[in-house]
């Protein structure tokens, strides 16, 4: 029995290896299907610095004494929408990706050819998201920097790499809302739709775009057991108030359960419907 667990862990070892082995092609395939619809590419972030623009303008009838401060200075409207610009942007996109992924794979009939590879399931959902989750954190990255020279924000230099980390500990949760929409697409061919409501509503409702001290009392403290009204103030306080690493570790120990949570039940979602679906024989319909 000992000669062997080194060698079953050596196998296990081995398969593991071969499923990663997998991901780089992935990568290449979005990869050229993203730069194949050029058009989509562009307006993509046309919408993105459109949007910064309207906010720009809002922002000049905002009354500055109702923002809060960061850190004790006091932030402009532009440097506080930024940050929720930017993670609403996050948010939908890789929302968006993480769902249409699955649903693609239907449309174009190669879904149930794909499940039927000896591929484990677990790296076709990391396969169909491992582009993004390379692309979409460099492009909230380069947004910052061009609103930032833009329109002459100041973001505190030792405040990104805390803020990194704060957007990388919620990027799981968002992962995992996604998972479940991919799992509910496998079963309904629909049904993106009500997820991107749900985190409309609640992007709405955690001080992206305004301050949550304008809400009613009782909203306001509702919100802020909001996941991302914590990731908005965790990415703002680093970022506006250079505060650094001061309250990072207790927002990132919030958002680890909740981001474990979401992935967990999003997982079981995804494979209780792809066991449905391979039940019925029905992978290839859409």
């Amino acid at each position: 029995m000992t000669t062997l667990a080194p060698a079953a862990r050596a196998g296990r070892l081995a398969v593991v290896l071969g499923e990663v082995r997998k991901l780089p092609a992935f990568v290449r395939r979005d990869f050229l299907v993203a730069w194949s619809y050029r058009l989509s590419f562009v307006t993509e972030w046309a919408s993105l610095l459109l949007q910064a623009f309207m906010f720009y303008f809002i922002g000049l009838m905002v009354d500055p004494g109702k923002l809060p401060a960061f850190g004790g200075s006091q932030a402009t409207y532009m440097e506080f929408v930024a940050v929720g610009i930017a993670l609403s942007g996050f948010m939908h996109l890789a929302l968006g990706r993480v769902a249409s992924g699955i649903r693609n794979e239907q449309l174009a009939g190669t879904l149930e050819s794909l499940m039927m590879t000896p591929t484990a399931s677990a790296t076709i959902q990391v396969g169909t998201v491992v582009y993004d989750l390379l692309y979409i954190p460099l492009r909230t990255g380069l947004f910052f920097l061009l609103v930032a020279v833009g329109f002459g924000l100041h973001f505190e230099p030792s405040g990104i790499l805390p803020a990194t980390v704060v957007l990388l500990a919620f990027i799981p949760f968002v992962w995992g809302i996604g998972i479940a929409t991919a799992g509910g697409i496998l079963t309904f061919r629909r049904g993106a739709g009500g997820a991107a409501f749900g985190v409309t509503v609640l992007t709405l409702f955690s001080g992206a775009y305004f301050p949550l001290e304008l809400l009613p009392d009782w909203v306001s403290n509702l919100a802020r057991f909001n996941p991302i009204a914590i990731v908005v103030d965790g990415m703002r306080q680093p970022l506006l108030g250079g505060t650094g690493w001061v309250d990072t570790g207790a927002d990132v120990l919030v958002l680890l359960p909740l981001s474990a949570a979401s992935l967990a039940l999003g997982v079981t979602a995804f494979r209780l419907a792809l066991r449905r679906e391979r039940r019925r024989g029905s992978l290839s319909l859409y």
